[in-house]
């Protein structure tokens, strides 16, 4: 029973610190977006009017993103592991946050796809009703949406000796860069956001929403590149908007 008492609070210091960054960086980024309305990406929507309903599905998704957090956790912290995690280091902790941030993106790529296959997709499908995603959208996902998309903070622990604060600095990362992403306001396009560079800005994920069957990796286009559901106007657009909004507003409509 000592160790269920474990899980049970490590699982409700997940959740709570996660929704006080929710509700954190959600009200930042509105304030910086509200400085700079030209910088939004879909001009012609207004995502914000889903922002209740949003919330409340976030604050029920949450559960299942924190337990899977905190379920690695534990499982570390009992020993059932295929090998314990390494000794913590600037090594260790910067390794193992690096691949594990490389291996998610895989995980997150093909567990994506999977979610858009027909007999899967109505898990998927509250998700994609934010058209016009905002910071508030990033959990809007139904149960088993965010289990199929959160269950690497589950099993990664078991199979790799990452260690704890390697894997909660990753979350960490993962949450900041979700809400970005969804934020529906374009601020990092440059040249290091397009190819050949594998890193991504906001139109990356803004244009899975608005297309839908492009976009579906999550830190990196290397997935999306080699398997060729990269939008195929996402590198023009991103270099249409480097340099700042006044560019940005004379890019052609998709």
């Amino acid at each position: 029973m000592a160790e269920l008492g474990v899980l049970l609070g490590l699982w409700a210091a997940v959740y709570a610190a996660t929704v006080a960054l929710y509700f954190g960086q959600g009200w930042l980024l509105i304030r910086i977006n509200a400085r700079r309305p030209e910088r939004r990406i879909q001009k012609h929507r207004r995502g914000e009017d889903r922002a209740r309903v949003e919330i409340v599905q976030s604050l029920k998704s949450l559960v299942v993103t924190c337990g899977c957090l905190a379920g690695g956790l534990w499982l570390q912290w009992m020993g059932w592991t295929l090998w314990p995690p390494l000794d913590l280091s600037v090594w260790s902790l910067a390794g193992m946050f690096a691949l594990s941030v490389v291996l998610y993106d895989a995980w997150f790529y093909w567990g994506h796809r999977l979610m858009h296959w027909g007999p899967l997709y109505r898990h998927h499908l509250w998700h994609h009703r934010s058209v016009a995603p905002t910071v508030w959208s990033n959990y809007s996902d139904s149960l088993p949406d965010a289990f199929a998309m959160q269950s690497y903070y589950l099993i990664a622990p078991v199979l790799l000796p990452i260690p704890p604060l390697a894997l909660v600095l990753h979350r960490l990362w993962d949450h900041v860069n979700g809400q970005i992403g969804h934020s529906g306001f374009e601020h990092f396009a440059d040249r290091t956001t397009r190819f050949p560079s594998p890193m991504v800005c906001v139109t990356f994920h803004d244009q899975h929403h608005e297309k839908f069957g492009y976009n579906y990796a999550n830190f990196f286009s290397i997935w999306d590149r080699l398997c060729g559901t990269i939008h195929p106007d996402y590198d023009r657009l991103v270099e249409a908007r480097s340099g700042g909004a006044g560019r940005a507003e004379k890019t052609p409509a998709e």
